[in-house]
């Protein structure tokens, strides 16, 4: 499948982590000493329909997962409302991802700065950014970043003279996976447990304490000061058609280099992995890819040309989701990484509704059998059933995040599965262990 790049990475000039590395980066002396909130001043001085304009041109795509219009997304924000909210989340909890958590320790004030520019173009006078409560640094790092802020004047009443006002404060989660979900966070800032709520409405008609409120991600807000900094066509020139701008690639597993890598969208995986992250470590062989973090299918390593972009990782029945690209090379039982999976997304369940608090066990219970050795053959198509019963009827987008790990693992490795069965052992963990003490579970030691 190819591309219909609009650049190509050679003339790429990475923008959102350009500043991560240099000392003191989270200061706010260093940010302001590189130009740091002069986009802010530039935003308050026009309209917020023209900012709003100008986020549309751009192309910008919601970065946490769903990849929706953020300009769109903005215009649904009421016009009339007395009062309305930005929700920052920060509760970065899908396996394999970790590019909010540096940009959050290593430059929070790019997102302090996109907050306050996305808060005045929807007329939101306060923010709550909410953080995965074990990210005990990311959450220093907020509260200094947001006191600095208010003590030079990006904060607080009458912004740069502008008379606009924005408040902010951050607030730590409890840990769950499912916070991560926009109305689950609302929840959880709200005082409540962390359930998803039934939608209709949207956070957007009435979200946070049931006021209108436009919920973000950090990668999303992050390119909002370059926008307006560089205008709409410099970012709707990277990347795709479908899918502009740069995107933070967060890449995990058998690579030789692993860690976050700004790119264009629309580069490929084969790109990402043998040019940016080093190869595959120890000179293996590539065996599959899980290319936006572990809700999204697994693919095959005869996939890696697909492009990296929203609407080419659909039509190769993948997602881009976060962008969280996890390697595995021939070594891996592709058997394990369903089951492992699987109990990860059945642990962080909320239990709201019967087919992911109960069908998550049994498909965890089933793919435990088959992992085993003690299951049957028609146990693969059990598992296949069960995910068909679970995947995208669930109260939340849980079902199918659940669900994909199995059912892609069987769709691209059935033989490994029916190997487990009819072998009663991994034949994947024996070759490259040469077996453990009794010939069983060696991918497990």
């Amino acid at each position: 499948m190819k591309s219909d790049s609009l650049s190509t990475t050679s003339s790429f000039e990475p923008v959102l982590t350009r500043n991560i590395h240099r000392p003191g980066s989270e200061k706010i002396e260093t940010y302001l000493g590189n130009g740091g909130y002069r986009a802010a001043r530039r935003a308050l001085e026009r309209t917020p329909a023209e900012i709003i304009q100008l986020i549309k041109d751009s192309g910008l795509r919601g970065r946490g997962g769903a990849g929706f219009p953020a300009g769109v997304k903005w215009e649904f924000m009421p016009r009339d409302a007395s009062q309305k909210y930005l929700a920052v989340n920060t509760d970065e909890g899908e396996p394999g991802t970790f590019k909010d958590r540096e940009i959050v320790e290593r430059d929070p004030h790019q997102v302090i700065e996109g907050a306050l520019i996305a808060a005045y173009a929807v007329g939101a006078g306060r923010a709550f950014v909410y953080i995965r409560g074990e990210f005990f640094l990311g959450v220093k790092r907020w509260t200094k970043a947001i006191a600095d802020a208010y003590e030079h004047g990006f904060l607080g009443k009458n912004i740069l003279k502008s008379g606009f006002d924005l408040e902010m404060s951050v607030h730590r989660g409890a840990g769950a996976y499912i916070c991560g979900e926009e109305t689950a966070m609302l929840e959880s800032l709200e005082g409540k447990p962390g359930n998803p709520r039934l939608k209709p409405p949207y956070p957007a008609q009435a979200g946070l304490f049931g006021l209108p409120t436009l919920v973000h991600n950090i990668e999303t807000l992050a390119c909002i000061p370059h926008i307006i900094e560089r205008g709409p066509d410099w970012f709707a020139g990277i990347g795709t058609a479908q899918s502009k701008g740069p995107k933070i690639f967060s890449v995990s597993g058998h690579v030789n280099r692993p860690g976050n890598y700004e790119l264009p969208l629309g580069v490929t995986l084969r790109e990402i992995i043998y040019t940016h992250a080093g190869g595959v470590r120890d000179g293996r062989r590539l065996k599959a890819v899980i290319p936006g973090g572990a809700s999204t299918p697994i693919m095959t390593a005869m996939q890696i040309d697909v492009p990296m972009a929203f609407e080419t990782l659909r039509a190769a029945g993948s997602e881009l989701g976060t962008g969280a690209v996890i390697v595995m090379d021939e070594t891996t039982c592709m058997v394990e990484v369903a089951r492992r999976l699987t109990r990860f997304f059945s642990h962080e369940s909320c239990g709201r509704c019967v087919p992911c608090r109960i069908g998550s066990v049994r498909l965890y219970e089933a793919l435990e059998r088959v992992e085993r050795g003690q299951g049957e053959i028609p146990d693969i198509d059990r598992i296949l059933e069960l995910a068909h019963g679970i995947g995208g009827i669930t109260f939340c987008p849980m079902g199918t995040a659940l669900v994909n790990p199995a059912r892609s693992a069987i769709k691209c490795f059935r033989n490994e599965f029916e190997d487990h069965v009819r072998k009663g052992h991994c034949v994947v963990s024996r070759r490259a262990f040469r077996g453990g003490p009794d010939g069983k579970d060696s991918h497990r030691r």
